[in-house]
């Protein structure tokens, strides 16, 4: 069982709220052992937001000690708050407890401008982060002790997470239940929440399995699905067709339409780094070969071969 804590400061922004906590409930909803927690930065179980909309029956953060098995999400709160000294001075000992939680073993992650509350707490000193566009400048005079990466959506420290705004905390909520629940889950999250994915070649790296996505096209996403459950299994175009009550030429002409690559491209895709995963693990190249659908180990090492640029340094020796 895991614990997902949303911390409520004063003046927070509620998207930065409910948008990672509608992810985490979807989970529920589809058999993730979680809890939610909503606790506030101060004694005060009823705290107001950057809109006017007040959150109530809050749990003080006094009264919560954080372990191994949660994760915190804080999220970013009203700028003039940001820079007030007596909002600082005030908030000392939430400071420091936010602190002990981190080295208790909690995992924590920054939406927006979060980001100033764990740099705050003296959490990303040495470390690299992001944030709001807005507030680059002056997040790197308050922390120069920080690197501040601006062309990512989200950045990955050890179990520190921030990200760059509202909508991107939902991304990286939606990264670290792919990472607990496996790609699979994590697809169904996502279209569960009609989820968009917005990635480029300097934001860290989606995988392959969801990747192309980024459609509301229920046949589509249907014949990726397919292609995905079926690795290791011997299947063919019309098998796809046939499981999604499609012809075989209106499949291939809608899935490249809808996806931007072809039914060939996306399997190799897929078995490209199934193999690396399962290589990875120290699983023998006979086994990756049967598990990713392939005939022999020199059809694998050919396909690794023309995905090169994708493999890790690491297991280059398979090539």
């Amino acid at each position: 069982m895991k614990n997902i804590y949303f911390l409520i400061p004063p003046e927070t922004h509620p998207l930065d709220i409910i948008g990672p906590a509608q992810l985490f409930y979807e989970c529920i909803e589809n058999g993730a052992a979680l809890q939610l927690f909503f606790i506030s930065s101060s004694s005060n179980n009823e705290i107001s937001s950057s809109l006017g909309l007040h959150f109530s029956k809050l749990i003080s953060y006094t009264e919560v000690t954080l372990g191994k098995n949660d994760v915190l999400v804080v999220p970013g709160i009203k700028f003039s708050l940001l820079i007030d000294v007596t909002y600082k001075k005030e908030s000392i000992d939430f400071y420091n407890w936010l602190h002990s939680q981190y080295k208790n073993g909690a995992t924590m992650v920054s939406v927006c401008t979060g980001a100033f509350l764990l740099a705050e707490a003296g959490l990303l000193k040495g470390k690299k982060a992001t944030t709001h566009w807005k507030a680059f400048e002056t997040f790197e005079q308050k922390f120069p002790d920080t690197e501040v990466l601006k062309n990512r959506l989200f950045v990955e420290n050890e179990r520190i997470y921030t990200s760059a705004g509202m909508l991107s905390g939902i991304d990286l909520c939606l990264y670290l239940v792919e990472k607990e629940y496996g790609i699979k889950f994590a697809i169904e999250i996502a279209k569960e929440v009609v989820m968009y994915f917005r990635r480029s070649e300097s934001d860290p790296q989606l995988s392959i399995f969801l990747q192309f996505r980024n459609h509301l096209d229920t046949r589509i996403h249907n014949a990726q699905d397919f292609v995905a459950n079926n690795l290791a299994s011997s299947f063919t175009i019309e098998d796809i067709a046939d499981n999604v009550n499609m012809s075989v030429r209106n499949l291939t002409r809608q899935f490249k339409k809808t996806t931007g690559i072809t039914i060939g491209d996306y399997l190799a895709k897929l078995r490209v780094e199934q193999s690396v995963h399962l290589l990875a693990e120290g699983y023998t190249l006979e086994y990756t070969t049967k598990e990713c659908g392939l005939k022999s180990t020199n059809q694998l090492r050919a396909l690794l071969k023309k995905y090169e640029e994708v493999i890790p340094t690491d297991l280059n020796s398979v090539k």
